[in-house]
Formats: C-alpha cells, structure tokens, sequence
C-alpha cells in the first residue's frame, strides 16, 4: 500500500484514539478507594516508592531500567526507517512480528520466571536488546536478511523478560500500601524519563553518523548507528550483573512495610506516640493479644 511515508498511519491512529476513548465512557464505574489523605501530585507520579531506593537491589534495577531505555529508543525511532531504507518491503507489516512475539513470550514466561528467578530473567531481558542491535548492525537485505527479522522477532525477549519481569519484581518489593505508587514511578522512569532521554540521544547520534556519511566519512551508516546503543546496552548488562543481587530481606510485604516504618521512625519521619496515657485503657471483658484477661 505504500502509506508509510504518508500520514495515513497517523490518521488511523488518531480515529483508534477516539474510538478507545469513547469505549472508555462505556467501562463499568470504577471509583477510587478513598483514602485517608487528599491525593496529591506525588501520590499520581508514585513518589511514594522512593523510599525503597534505599534498598541497593531495588535502587540498582531502577537506575538500569533508566539506562536500558536509552538504547531502547533507537529501536522505537529509527527501525522503521532502518529497514525501510535498507529496501525491506512492507516494513511496519513485517515489524509487528514483534508484537507476536511478545504475546508468544508472554505465554511462557511463568515457565522461565520459575526457573530461572528475577535476576536472570531481567539480564537476558537486557542481553536481548543488545542481541538485536548487533543483528542490526551486520546483517544486510541480502543473504543476511534473516538476521533482520530475528532482530524484530527479539521483541517478546526485550518486552517480556525484562519490562513485566520487572513489573514483577516491583509487585514483590513494595508494601501494599506503596505498590501501586511504586509501579507508576517505574512507568515514570522507563516510559517517561528513559524515553526523553533515549530520543534525544538516539536522533542525535543518527544526525551525527548521517552528516558524516555524506562526507564519506562512514561506509555502514546503519552499522555505525546500530553499534553505539549495543554499547549502551552491553554497559548496562555488566553494571547490572555486578551490583544487582535478587536476595529478598523480607519474606512477605507486610513485613517489609513493617522494616519501613520501623526504619522512618528511627529516622524522624515518623514520630512514636508521645504520651502513651492517652491510649484508652482496656475493658474488664478485653484481652490482651495472648489471650490473658
């Protein structure tokens, strides 16, 4: 059809948007609980969760959540463009082989997460991005086409492994009472902060590598392009694997919601009663927790 290059994509894009929006209007009434407090700008950007950076994993995982997004808006921005150029035909077609993908890993993910625990799900979630950029950087249209589409098929191991995989760890790390505090903030470091930061390096580097192409400077503009986020990558996986321990402190979120407020209140942040007369004393007919009058 030829419309890549159009703004026809846009435009279905734009006409799903409304369509989403007014099923939205259709969903069930979903209110939220109340709480105990006003609903404040940090609760909605999860700033509650950065409490938990004082935990070496749970802080390590969220820096390199940060950086493994830099690498990974090459992908998002310029594959599209890569192929393209590259004369592979119907590319946006050919690149939802990773939407595929995600669903094929999503189904055997619990399988892997079983056996091979956190740690090593989110480091081969890493190894994959830096996988498909290599595939990038020496395959050609050619005889080496295939290691195109492996590079899109690499998808379901990048999304799965690593984004739900850390998901999952975020889940078992907080207390409930911070959970879904601690989920927006990841969003907001991946999604948001990651992405800012990936797409302004990413078209940097392709302009850079572009202007030098021209003055013969690069014989492989792709490859050169393709090599710098598998470096970023390759980094992010050494740092990752040397300070990262997937050793849980805690064997419930109760208990570590307990650590936290045990840990604020020697810090200040959170004050003991002060005078413990005020507490109303038992009733004759009350007990004390171990069943004594």
């Amino acid at each position: 059809m030829k419309v890549e290059a159009t703004s026809v994509p846009m435009k279905v894009a734009a006409g799903c948007s409304v369509l989403a929006g007014l099923l939205a209007f259709a969903l069930p009434h979903t209110p939220p609980k109340l709480l105990a407090h006003k609903v404040t700008v940090k609760d909605v950007l999860g700033l509650d969760a950065l409490r938990l950076m004082r935990e070496r994993s749970f802080a390590v995982f969220i820096i390199c959540s940060l950086l493994i997004c830099v690498p990974l808006a090459f992908y998002y921005n310029f594959a599209n463009l890569f192929l393209n150029e590259k004369g592979i035909g119907n590319a946006a077609g050919k690149m939802t082989m990773g939407q595929i993908s995600e669903l094929f890993f999503m189904l055997v993910m619990p399988f892997f997460f079983a056996r091979l625990g956190v740690r090593k799900m989110l480091l081969l979630g890493m190894l994959a991005w830096f996988v498909r950029y290599l595939l990038f950087a020496f395959g050609n249209a050619q005889g080496l086409v295939f290691m195109y589409y492996a590079g899109i098929l690499m998808q379901g191991m990048c999304f799965a492994f690593f984004f739900v995989t850390g998901q999952v760890y975020v889940d078992n790390t907080a207390p409930g009472t911070i959970r879904a505090s601690a989920q927006g903030f990841l969003a907001l470091i991946t999604y948001g902060v990651g992405m800012l930061i990936g797409a302004e390096i990413s078209g940097r580097v392709v302009q850079h590598y572009q202007m030098l192409a021209a003055h013969g400077a690069v014989d492989n503009l792709w490859k050169a392009v393709w090599l710098v986020p598998a470096g970023m990558a390759g980094a992010v996986i050494v740092l990752f694997a040397i300070l990262f321990k997937d050793r849980p402190t805690r064997t419930s979120p109760d208990e570590a919601e307990k650590g936290m407020v045990e840990s604020e209140m020697e810090t200040g942040m959170i004050q003991p009663l002060r005078d413990p007369g005020r507490v109303p004393p038992l009733s004759p007919h009350s007990t004390t927790p171990h069943g004594e009058p």
